[in-house]
């Protein structure tokens, strides 16, 4: 399985820059290969300064060693060796009226000091920050999504959106960090589904992430906007960068594992901006927005 998501994840990160690169039209993804001196290393794909996205990032990361101490604590264990591998992306568009987006795809295990697995689990997700709220474009996002879970579990899309919905929510601002999508987390071998199986659906999310997105960049993209409605996009992003540093568990992992940081912190938007005690204009589409992120909603 190990071999197996490695080569999925190495084909989804071409696949997902292919399609990024061509709706930008302009601007093309640096390669940067980095080596972890405790085991394993990764391929770092960064977007920046394009027609259409500020700054992106698609990652992969395979990295293996011992498990720091304070993960051994997290996962109840002792004296274990880990495995992980994934693609995580961010991707930061320039015009306000485009949302951020967010992925994860990641399988782990733990072995014992005679290297049998001990654990596994497969993660990951995908999550949508707009900035202006389009009703239309929450429902596409959500949409897809639930069509790939049902092909998989009908249950999915209601657990791992609900899962979502709670994960990717600021605590200290009691807000929503956007619209929501999907999350899922320690799943592996039960009586329903099989580790090929979980394997099968995880795949299908991966190969499915430019169908959610990119749709909704193709529709946003050439809208006009004013400086007042990129300063609030910039404000906005504050948030964002908030959840990634505080709540986020796959920054605090890499940080606890000695990962690459320029990596871990690709996430972080170039031009953010936090200001003092900033509410906005009563009734506008900015209210509109908090109003929103207040409460979970269901868009299909």
């Amino acid at each position: 399985m190990k071999e197996q998501f490695i080569t999925f994840i190495d084909n989804l990160q071409n696949e997902i820059c292919e399609g990024i690169e061509k709706m930008d039209g302009v601007a093309k993804f640096h390669t940067d290969e980095w080596k972890r001196p405790e085991g394993g290393g990764g391929k770092s794909r960064v977007i920046q300064n394009g027609a259409v996205f500020e700054k992106g990032g698609v990652n992969v990361s395979k990295v293996y060693g011992k498990l720091p101490a304070s993960m051994m604590e997290k996962f109840n264990v002792t004296d274990e060796n880990f495995f992980a591998c994934g693609l995580s992306l961010v991707i930061h568009p320039k015009n306000p009226f485009v949302p951020t987006v967010h992925a994860n795809f990641r399988y782990f295990e733990l072995y014992n000091e005679a290297g049998e697995i001990t654990k596994y689990w497969f993660g990951g997700g995908q999550d949508l920050t707009p900035y202006y709220f389009f009703e239309e474009d929450a429902k596409h996002f959500h949409q897809t999504c639930k069509d790939f879970c049902d092909r998989h579990n009908n249950a999915y899309y209601e657990k791992f959106k609900k899962w979502c919905d709670e994960y990717f929510f600021n605590t200290h601002r009691n807000e929503a960090r956007g619209v929501g999508g999907l999350f899922f987390d320690y799943l592996s071998e039960n009586d329903e589904m099989s580790k090929e199986a979980i394997f099968e659906f995880v795949k299908d999310a991966g190969h499915n992430f430019n169908q959610c997105y990119l749709p909704i960049v193709e529709k946003r993209k050439g809208m006009e906007y004013t400086k007042e409605q990129r300063d609030w996009q910039e404000i906005r992003r504050g948030r964002y960068v908030e959840f990634n540093l505080v709540h986020d568990r796959g920054t605090l992992f890499g940080l606890k594992t000695n990962g690459r940081i320029e990596s871990i912190l690709m996430s972080l938007p170039p031009h953010v901006q936090w200001r003092y005690d900033y509410h906005p204009e009563e009734g506008s589409p900015e209210a509109e927005l908090e109003e929103v992120l207040k409460t979970h909603r269901n868009f299909v």
